[in-house]
């Protein structure tokens, strides 16, 4: 059976540049789609968080702004009935990848608020794409890796190709003109090779060796998909 583990943001704000605190977590579409799919696919999905702290729903995530009305219901629903897991997630700091066949990350504005300045997370992402097994991060969550180094203090996703929230996406929101950084610019900053949709709020995803990056929530269906495709044995 395939173990994935899912790191997921234990913020439940965001600091904005002006010292406002914006209310934020995970979002929802992008935790329930993958899970969903990755459970209808037989997989065993394992919770993490900093600390073992529950994760909070980003309530933005499920505004009328967010999707289709019915699509939220559905990630509202889904949601719900795995509440006993997110209710009591693992402690990341206790976590060992080498259980896991594949690591995924939920985006939500959560991962600029702790996963980015995280050592612990830092240090399982620079393990896990070093092994060679799928990591995924999707949307926000490749933020996440500006607390990822190799031993001699370098970026190990320097030469990447990915993807992820892009400007102009993050500025549809008025508190995101307001970011301390955006994470388009600061993964072009840190030496990824970033690339995006032509289109905004389109599914993008990007596969480079064993990284794989979604760039939104619109995303994750096709993220979640190529996962399973891939790591499901092909018949010869």
């Amino acid at each position: 059976m395939t173990k994935a583990l899912f790191v997921v943001s234990a913020a439940d704000r965001w600091t904005l540049r002006d010292g406002a605190v914006h209310p934020s977590g995970y979002w929802g579409e992008e935790l329930a789609v993958p899970h969903k799919i990755f459970t209808r696919a037989g997989w065993e999905i394992t919770i993490a968080t900093p600390g073992g702290k529950a994760p909070t729903l980003d309530r933005l995530s499920m505004s009328r702004t967010a999707g289709r009305p019915s699509k939220l219901r559905e990630v509202a629903r889904y949601l719900d009935s795995i509440q006993t897991e997110l209710d009591s997630p693992r402690t990341l700091e206790d976590i060992d990848p080498d259980e896991f066949d594949v690591v995924f990350y939920p985006g939500g504005h959560g991962p600029m608020e702790d996963l980015a300045y995280d050592p612990v997370s830092g240090a399982l992402l620079t393990r896990v794409l070093h092994s060679g097994k799928p990591l995924a991060l999707l949307c926000h969550a490749p933020a996440a890796a500006f607390a990822a180094k190799n031993q001699d203090g370098s970026w190990p996703f320097t030469g990447y190709r990915m993807t992820g929230l892009s400007n102009l996406e993050e500025k549809f929101n008025s508190f995101g003109r307001k970011a301390i950084w955006l994470l388009e610019d600061r993964l072009r900053e840190s030496g990824a090779d970033y690339v995006k949709a032509r289109l905004p709020l389109r599914p993008f995803i990007v596969v480079d060796r064993n990284l794989y990056t979604g760039q939104n929530p619109a995303s994750s269906e096709r993220l979640a998909d190529r996962l399973v495709n891939d790591l499901t044995p092909q018949p010869r």
